[in-house]
C-alpha cells in the first residue's frame, strides 16, 4: 500500500565497505560460478553461525486460551560452520562450544581431505579466517587444491551460506525447538542432515 511492504528489516554494513573492491569481488565470485558451472571447479562458501534458546522469530499462532511461552534460558548454545556449494551440498560440524583458529583449522583439514577436484573456498575476513595459524596453512591446502579466496569486509551479501543460516533460523527451525536445549540440538542436526534433500535453496 503506497509503496510500503511489511517486512522484517535489516541490518546492514553497506556504508562501511569500499565499493569499488566489493565490485570487484563480485564480478570474481561471479566468474568462479561460471567455472563451477562448467565442471572445472567446486565453489564452496564457509561462515560460522551460532544458535541459541531465544527464537529469531518470536511470532507464532497461538491459542488464547493457551499461549505457547518459551523459557527465558540462556546459557547454553551452538555453533555452526558449515562450506555450502551452490549445488546445496554442505560439509558441517556443530560444537557446543565456540569455534577457535585451532578448530576451524581441523574443520578445513577434514574438508581437504574428501574434495575430489580442484576446489575453492570463500571466506569473510573474522579474525579466526585471518590469524597467523590459519593464513599459515593455506599454502598447504593450495597444494591439496583447495584455494582460500577472501571476501572484501562488510560484505555478507557475496557470501551464499548466509542465506543457509537464514532459512534455518527464521523458517526452517519450529518454534518448539526453543522449548529447551535438547529439542533445539536435535532440530538443528535434522535440517542441516537433511540439507539438500528435505530442504534446499534455489539460487
Amino acid at each position: 500500500m503506497l509503496g510500503y511492504k511489511w517486512k522484517r528489516a535489516r541490518l546492514s554494513l553497506k556504508h562501511k565497505r569500499n565499493k569499488d573492491e566489493f565490485e570487484l569481488k563480485q564480478e570474481q565470485i561471479n566468474d568462479l560460478k561460471q567455472l563451477e558451472d562448467s565442471g572445472y571447479i567446486d565453489l564452496y562458501f564457509g561462515d560460522e553461525s551460532h544458535f541459541g534458546l531465544t527464537p529469531n522469530v518470536p511470532y507464532a499462532w497461538q491459542l488464547k486460551e493457551k499461549p505457547l511461552l518459551l523459557p527465558a534460558a540462556k546459557g547454553k548454545f551452538l555453533n555452526a560452520v558449515g562450506l555450502m556449494s551452490g549445488k546445496n551440498d554442505l560439509f558441517f560440524q556443530v560444537l557446543e562450544s565456540t569455534f577457535n583458529t585451532d578448530k576451524i583449522i581441523d574443520f578445513m583439514n577434514s574438508f581437504v581431505e574428501q574434495i575430489n577436484k580442484k576446489t575453492v573456498v570463500i571466506l569473510d575476513n573474522s579474525p579466526i579466517h585471518k590469524s597467523n595459524k590459519f593464513m599459515a596453512k593455506i599454502q598447504e591446502w593450495k597444494e591439496k587444491d583447495v584455494l582460500i579466496f577472501f571476501l572484501p569486509p562488510y560484505s555478507p551479501e557475496l557470501n551464499l551460506i548466509e542465506i543457509l543460516w537464514r532459512r534455518i533460523k527464521y523458517n526452517w527451525i519450529p518454534l518448539d525447538a526453543y522449548l529447551c536445549f535438547q529439542n533445539l540440538k536435535e532440530r538443528l542436526s535434522f535440517v542441516l542432515n537433511n540439507f539438500g534433500t528435505k530442504y534446499d535453496i534455489i539460487f
